[in-house]
């Protein structure tokens, strides 16, 4: 085969109105957040991700995923499947009045570093009228309600949910004649922001997530796949932050949570190990999100293959120029978006292939991925979606009959 610029995407993708409403459906076991399968459901899911893989293929991405159909989110849990599905593959979760939206202000201090509420985000907190305006396009919406807290050990319970996850993509990826996916896993730094009520601090709750989501990474390796870790705490959590911190203490905070997702790691192929990074999928300004030169050294501690970050966005598309300054190192990857979620506007092939070729002139061409900022389910309109990965396609073609000619 000539070579490429291979295609992929951060994840989600739109559900099918059969998928959405079926998951709508679905019972709560007595948790209150469990969803209960059905054999009617998991064959319903294992049918559309087989037909979400075929379509992929026939637009271009060389390198797909399941979408995260075997993530989907629950009407009572709306925040995002990638974040939710975690409750209900994990032990030791109870109920409680506990809710990372809504608790009251935290303030931090110079070394001692702390997350508020996310509605305390110093981003939502300057846009306030504009969050809270129905009208202006980025408004919050409905707060989720039901939200788990650690109330004892923690431990994997997602056995089952998992395998069913690797069957439906590898049995997709088979049919479609293709080598090779990913799935989305969540991090320790991610899975950790929600109520503890049972481990003394927040670093030793941190590293009882990492030993949890090990068993998962485990299921997703060892299926052939690669491995995509989900993680917007990195950069997100800056935001999250009263008063903003240095950014040394900020370096500090966010070594702990690296080190804890090394752990989850150890002895794993980088080369099955994706990273994906990003400043938040929500449509807002976005102004005081952490700058990628200050945790790209951070995010290269990572034991990955491969690296996914935001680079099509108006905030971060101009730090392609990070790389300019900082060496990938030898035998890996990046994967930036050259297209995003956060516009209806369908991004021109040429601009996709000229947002490729940046990128390829700093790294090399055979060290990049194509892809989006994030998911584009549930942001963007179905239509829309598909025809930007069309557009992703179409630009990496283009790009990689200018580099490899």
């Amino acid at each position: 085969m000539s070579p490429r610029i291979d295609t992929s995407h951060a994840g989600s993708l739109p559900r099918t109105p059969e998928l959405i409403a079926a998951n709508e459906a679905r019972a709560f076991a007595e948790d209150g957040f469990t969803l209960e399968r059905t054999p009617e459901f998991s064959a319903l899911e294992e049918r559309a991700v087989t037909e979400l893989v075929e379509r992929q293929k026939s637009v271009g991405i060389t390198i797909p995923g399941d979408g995260e159909f075997g993530k989907a989110m629950s009407s009572s849990l709306d925040y995002g499947a990638w974040w939710t599905y975690s409750f209900q593959r994990t032990g030791g979760l109870s109920m409680t009045d506990y809710n990372p939206i809504l608790a009251e202000p935290v303030r931090s201090s110079p070394g001692d570093v702390r997350l508020t509420s996310f509605a305390d985000r110093r981003d939502w907190t300057i846009f306030r009228d504009a969050y809270q305006d129905p009208t202006s396009g980025i408004a919050l919406g409905k707060n989720a309600t039901g939200f788990p807290a650690a109330t004892g050990p923690i431990s994997y319970t997602g056995q089952d949910a998992v395998r069913a996850d690797t069957r439906n993509l590898r049995r997709a990826l088979d049919a479609a004649g293709l080598e090779t996916g990913f799935i989305t896993a969540l991090s320790p730094g991610s899975a950790s922001r929600i109520g503890n009520d049972h481990y003394a601090t927040e670093e030793e709750f941190v590293w009882a997530w990492a030993d949890v989501l090990r068993e998962e990474y485990l299921a997703i390796i060892e299926a052939g796949l690669i491995l995509q870790i989900d993680d917007p705490s990195i950069a997100e959590n800056w935001d999250q932050i009263n008063p903003a911190p240095s950014v040394a203490d900020y370096q500090a905070f966010t070594r702990i949570r690296v080190e804890a997702l090394n752990h989850a790691l150890r002895g794993l192929p980088r080369e099955q190990i994706r990273f994906h990074l990003c400043w938040g999928s929500w449509h807002g300004p976005h102004t005081t999100d952490i700058e990628l030169k200050d945790i790209v050294d951070l995010m290269l501690e990572i034991d990955a293959g491969s690296y996914s970050f935001e680079a099509a966005n108006a905030r971060h598309e101009h730090e392609w120029r990070v790389w300019e300054d900082v060496k990938l190192p030898e035998g890996k990857k990046i994967v930036p978006g050259v297209v995003g979620h956060a516009t209806n506007v369908v991004e021109h092939p040429e601009l996709v292939a000229e947002r490729i070729e940046r990128f390829a002139s700093v790294v090399g061409a055979e060290n990049v991925v194509a892809s989006t900022d994030c998911g584009l389910g549930g942001r963007i309109h179905p239509q829309i979606a598909w025809a930007k990965l069309e557009s992703l396609a179409a630009g990496a073609e283009i790009a990689s009959s200018r580099l490899f000619r």
